[in-house]
């Protein structure tokens, strides 16, 4: 078929590619009956060439079924704890060390169980593996008869019903946590069977060392050519610029730095066919910007309290001659208060919050790639020069006006 015909439906497929590639970005599992179903029948209907994208690509895998779609990834930088799971609540708190090992717990005891499980013979079960005497001298040890443990056994299974390894049957978890009640779910095993993303089983690796056990646990064939060396690079290169907000040449070895600096074109145009993504080249590296801004699960700038604070503070740290105390930062937050205040919440105005606000900032500003935190205290990133705001400067006959500064330098040798 040719025509214009055929450039529309071209056209159409090359959206519903990139909206399916988007939505596996965005939800690496998705189910038929999930929240992005229309997704997961994209996914369904262009699994072979997605399939063949990413493992060409970044050498994740994609597995499709009539229940579900999981793209089993590996990140880019395995020690980045800037992006942990969250629970599925209004709080939408991140899950501590606690809740990621009632997790493992909970996941090996469903693997074992039943097609039908109640939370509370759950419980009873991550109980008697949490008796481990491995886990017991590791210092971690459940008895869930705590309502703060039964608060994080309720989040992991929150976790799990939106993720559709779980479907509620009925009950509610709250009756459980206040010793009420109980809840009855059903295990959808196919989907339960998709969690893990490791290459290896961790029964399989023999490292005590927690990130020796990540690596083993991620490792790919021996890297004994340079075919083989050099596709491990772009795989690497890949993920961080799909995963992480910005890509900093400085954070990069010799090697991976002279490999993007040959193909950077070349990575980033594939990146953009299949997602929309643009990438940004500045001096200091590289960031692919999300026109649609929904490929992201921190934003900044942000309404609210917070959001605004994060940006005054991410102002104030552009602007610093070096690095800054948290101390120092929270007696920023009382003088911006001053100013401010009257548009904050209430809680944010009461003496005593200002270390958990500057606390709420940093983690946001670090997970963005804006700041770092070091033993000398938190510095800026290169990023976060767009948003430093100048002295006012008062023009005739105008008011005075805030002018960003300039951002460093895009000037990048093209390698083409």
């Amino acid at each position: 078929m040719t025509g214009p015909l055929a450039e529309v439906l071209d056209g159409q497929r090359e959206a519903d590619l990139q909206r399916a590639a988007r939505a596996l970005l965005k939800e690496p599992l998705l189910t038929a009956d999930g929240p992005y179903a229309d997704e997961f029948r994209l996914v369904r209907r262009h699994a072979a060439e997605l399939r063949e994208w990413f493992e060409r690509n970044v050498g994740w895998t994609l597995r499709t079924d009539a229940d579900a779609a999981r793209l089993r990834k590996t990140p880019g930088t395995l020690t980045d704890v800037t992006h942990p799971a969250r629970e599925a609540a209004r709080t939408a708190l991140p899950f501590t060390r606690r809740r990621y090992v009632l997790l493992c717990l909970t996941l090996a005891a469903l693997e074992r169980g039943e097609s039908q499980v109640a939370l509370g013979r759950l419980a009873e079960q991550v109980v008697l593996a949490a008796a481990d005497p491995e886990l017991v001298a590791a210092g971690i040890t459940f008895t869930l008869e705590r309502r703060d443990e039964r608060l994080d056994l309720a989040a992991v299974v929150r976790l799990l019903l939106r993720l559709g390894v779980l479907r509620r049957v009925a009950g509610d978890e709250e009756a459980y946590v206040s010793g009420s009640g109980d809840v009855l779910y059903d295990v959808r095993r196919r989907v339960l069977a998709g969690m893990p993303a490791s290459l290896r089983g961790p029964s399989m690796v023999e490292a005590e060392d927690s990130g020796r056990r990540l690596v083993e646990m991620t490792a790919q064939t021996a890297l004994d050519s340079d075919e083989l060396r050099f596709r491990a690079i772009r795989w690497k290169l890949t993920r961080r610029l799909l995963d992480d907000p910005v890509l900093y040449y400085d954070d990069l070895t010799d090697d991976e730095l002279a490999y993007l600096t040959r193909q950077r074109g070349f990575i980033t145009a594939r990146i953009s066919e299949l997602t929309g993504l643009v990438a940004e080249v500045r001096a200091e590296g590289i960031a692919m910007v999300d026109p649609l801004d929904d490929l992201t699960d921190v934003r900044m700038p942000e309404q609210g309290t917070h959001g605004h604070i994060t940006l005054l503070l991410a102002g104030h740290l552009a602007r610093a001659a070096g690095p800054a105390e948290p101390a120092e930062l929270a007696a920023r937050v009382r003088e911006l208060a001053v100013e401010h205040g009257g548009f904050w919440s209430k809680s944010a105005r009461e003496p005593g919050a200002e270390p958990a606000l500057v606390e709420q900032a940093l983690t946001k500003l670090v997970a963005l790639g804006l700041a770092e935190r070091t033993e000398h205290g938190v510095v800026s990133r290169p990023a976060l020069a767009r948003y430093a705001v100048g002295e006012p400067v008062v023009k005739e006959p105008g008011p005075a006006r805030h002018h960003p500064a300039a951002l460093p330098d895009p000037t990048v040798k093209d390698e083409r």
